[in-house]
């Protein structure tokens, strides 16, 4: 069945606020995902005088089918099962006893998580499933709620990547650059936006402060509380189940971790250069950042995956660790174990179908930005809350880049040519927001399946970490646009605020905690 596009306007952002107010209600959240692909589908369908109960079926399975990123789904089915295979082998039990020797305090575990998500930084996937995965065993024994390690794992993929000159999300950015014309190295203009890039900056500084200080706010401090006190740690669609653990042999070192992972990250970085053509015939792919801006991420993913299975079969097998037939059972059972949040991102896919696709959500978010009358005073802070609304409703920071960097531009070229490179940080910014805390984000819900947690508890937990981040870089836009880019005074006022609005929210849990005890 063929979908036309349908202008819905106003109503073309019903469907996300539909799914994201029923998960946040129910705590459900496939029921609500495909709740609100279907009111989508219904919508459309009412809009072009299709059959309202068939139009709404059919349309609602075809855009599922067309959304579908099946290379995305192998690379985290692969990925899953290497981690699965690994814990099976006794390898994670023995680095976390490792660990554990070197990593006595609260304070170090979460340190610790916090370091290796920032040195992740090539792509957020693989930073989301491997910082997860890794860290959890560390984070478990020192009792941190999965929630926590999950908000660390979200904070450190996205918001480190757009801030990574070598990177996969550089690379998307790079090419949204190059279609306006505007910059005559995209490099050049993607490097400078960094300083300006105040969502992203504040968030990691932000969780590197929980991380040193302790300070909890929102839900996080009772699922941190429930975890000191020993209660069961949540699993949800996690990478590694109990059960993996507990019928893991005893045969595992430490390196039959570290080398298959040193082994991945190595075949990432070469299938990333390589998928861009770096030694291919074309000479305009020859260095580096060309080549991420050609390459094609989802691929290299799995390629990297691939060769990362290959190396840990022949560790296991030369060791006998274990068989052959016991490797490939733990395969399959790694990818049972993915399905759930498989299942998860092909939902929200579908979600942001129907929005971009049939719906053209940003279209209309296009239309308000050009009829608005905004003025270089507000330009950058009005830039960022519309990135932000357009990346948390759709649960796409790259598509948002796509949509509003063409838009932004000569809008900046016509009202504060000088501020160029402040409203492309504020885009940049306000979608890494959007897309850090939308349920129906990819990372999201990769950080929670990597974490072992809960969705809907990550999603919650995290939100108002976010909101603090995002409020403060509101102000610091502001403070820029009324500034005419004053980089100190701006970064200056976010930070204050920050650390004053994270200090106050902090006592207010205690005063209230002593009221309740």
């Amino acid at each position: 069945m063929e979908i036309a596009p349908y202008a819905a306007g106003w109503l073309s952002i019903l469907p996300p606020l539909i799914a994201i107010g029923l998960a946040l209600a129910t705590k459900e959240v496939f029921s609500s995902l495909m709740i609100g692909i279907l009111s989508g589908a219904l919508i459309w369908a009412a809009g072009t005088d299709a059959n309202l109960v068939m139009g709404t079926v059919s349309a609602t399975f075809g855009i599922m089918v067309k959304k579908l990123d099946f290379t995305i789904i192998l690379f985290t089915s692969m990925l899953g099962a290497l981690v699965y295979c690994i814990s099976l082998s006794g390898a994670t039990k023995a680095y976390g006893a490792w660990a554990l020797k070197r990593v006595s305090t609260r304070r170090g575990a979460l340190l610790s998580s916090w370091g290796l998500g920032v040195c992740i930084f090539i792509d957020d996937y693989f930073s989301c499933l491997t910082t997860g995965t890794v860290m959890r065993p560390v984070t478990d024994a020192h009792r941190i709620s999965r929630a926590k390690l999950a908000y660390l794992v979200d904070t450190t993929a996205a918001p480190v990547c757009i801030i990574a000159p070598i990177s996969s999300w550089a690379a998307a950015v790079g090419s949204s650059l190059k279609t306006t014309g505007a910059f005559e190295n995209d490099l050049a203009a993607f490097t400078a936006a960094i300083p300006w890039n105040f969502y992203a900056l504040l968030a990691i500084g932000l969780a590197f402060f929980v991380c040193w200080t302790g300070y909890d706010i929102g839900p996080m401090t009772r699922m941190e509380e429930r975890a000191k006190n020993g209660e069961s740690l949540a699993e949800g669609s996690g990478v590694v189940t109990m059960n993996a653990l507990e019928r893991s042999g005893s045969k595992g070192r430490v390196s039959d971790m570290v080398i298959p992972l040193i082994a991945l990250i190595a075949f990432a970085v070469f299938s990333f250069l390589y998928a861009g053509g770096y030694w291919g015939d074309d000479p305009k792919y020859h260095t580096v950042f060309d080549a991420l801006g050609n390459t094609s991420a989802s691929t290299a993913l799995v390629w990297s995956c691939f060769g990362a299975h290959l190396v840990t079969i022949l560790l296991f097998l030369s060791r006998r660790v274990m068989s052959f037939k016991e490797y490939m059972n733990g395969f399959v059972e790694g990818v049972k174990v993915m399905l759930p949040a498989n299942m998860i991102l092909v939902l929200a896919w579908a979600l942001s179908g129907v929005c971009r696709d049939m719906l053209q959500t940003p279209q209309f978010i296009q239309g308000l930005v050009e009829s608005g009358s905004a003025t270089a005073l507000f330009l950058p802070a009005a830039i960022f809350a519309i990135a932000a609304f357009l990346s948390f409703s759709t649960g796409t920071a790259w598509g948002t880049f796509g949509i509003l960097i063409p838009i932004m531009v000569p809008i900046t070229q016509s009202v504060a040519p000088d501020m160029m490179i402040v409203t492309l940080s504020a885009t940049l910014a306000g979608a890494v927001f959007g897309d850090h805390c939308s349920p129906i984000s990819d990372t999201t819900i990769l950080s929670s399946a990597g974490s072992g947690c809960h969705h809907l508890d990550h999603v919650g937990t995290q939100l108002p970490y976010s909101l603090t981040a995002a409020s403060c870089a509101f102000a610091g836009y502001l403070v820029a646009g009324f500034t005419h880019g004053s980089w100190i005074a701006s970064i200056a006022t976010a930070v204050v605020l920050m650390v004053a609005a994270v200090t106050l929210i902090h006592r207010s849990n205690q005063r209230k905690t002593a009221v309740a005890a």
